[in-house]
């Protein structure tokens, strides 16, 4: 798949190695907060902090640093509720509407004549090469991967390279209540620019629909802020996550 030879590192550090396996087999050191090693974050300059970028709209995930911001970051956590994880019964991917629509109501970056996953990689690409005669759809572009740390230089023709995750699965918020959602509130989780960040399509892969109680990204100083993430969904859903989820996100920032 030219894996390889599309992915360079940003910095001098080297992520430790990772088994990065498909389903939800991709646990790896989750019971280590951030902070601990795993690699240097290099950001593209671009990237914003979660506590700044409320809505979603701003590019990338930027690490949340300083004790102040991890006190903010573990206050925001704790307004989670918790409750436990239901059965799976009836989940598709279509009751969150087709992939990637456009007429997602209520959400940012709706109704643009833009696709969910173009106006993704548009948000948090650099570089970005559109098909001829079209601004919306991408061919070609620089994404810095925050849940890795690397850099990645990326061409549709190698279109799973990178793959848009939802931060808060799809098929988790089923279980945690979204099967009792509006069809209508259940589209906008699933386009919702909060929920989505374009990352590198192994470490989506290994991820799955795991819960941050049994998958964080490799790269360790970017945990928090993933976390973060996870809680400000959760919390514009009104949505419950699992406690063993709650308490390894707090863990994650400190608290």
């Amino acid at each position: 798949m030219g894996w390889g030879k599309r992915i360079r590192r940003t910095g001098p550090a080297v992520i430790a190695s990772v088994a990065l396996l498909a389903g939800c087999d991709g646990l790896q050191g989750v019971d280590s907060p951030a902070g601990g090693g795993g690699g240097e974050s290099a950001p593209d300059g671009r990237a914003v902090s979660p506590l700044d970028n409320p809505d979603g709209t701003e590019p990338g995930l930027a690490p949340v640093t300083g004790e102040k911001n991890r006190a903010a970051a573990v206050g925001l956590i704790e307004k989670v509720t918790t409750k436990g994880r239901g059965p799976k019964t009836g989940y598709e991917r279509d009751e969150f509407g087709y992939a990637w629509m456009d007429t997602a109501d209520g959400v940012p970056l709706a109704r643009n004549g833009c696709d969910t996953r173009n106006d993704l990689l548009k948000l948090h690409g650099r570089n970005v090469e559109f098909r001829s005669g079209s601004d919306c759809v991408v061919v070609a572009m620089d994404l810095y991967d925050p849940y890795t740390g690397k850099d990645i230089a990326w061409k549709k023709a190698n279109a799973s390279e990178v793959q848009i995750d939802h931060v808060v699965p799809l098929s988790y918020s089923w279980q945690m209540g979204a099967s009792r959602w509006s069809e209508s509130k259940r589209r906008q989780l699933a386009n919702d620019a909060l929920n989505l960040l374009p990352v590198e399509g192994r470490a989506n892969s290994a991820k799955s629909d795991s819960g941050p109680a049994a998958w964080l990204p490799p790269d360790k100083q970017i945990r928090c802020a993933y976390t973060v993430r996870f809680a400000q969904v959760a919390l514009k859903y009104e949505m419950a996550v699992t406690a063993p989820d709650k308490r390894m996100m707090l863990e994650q920032c400190g608290g």
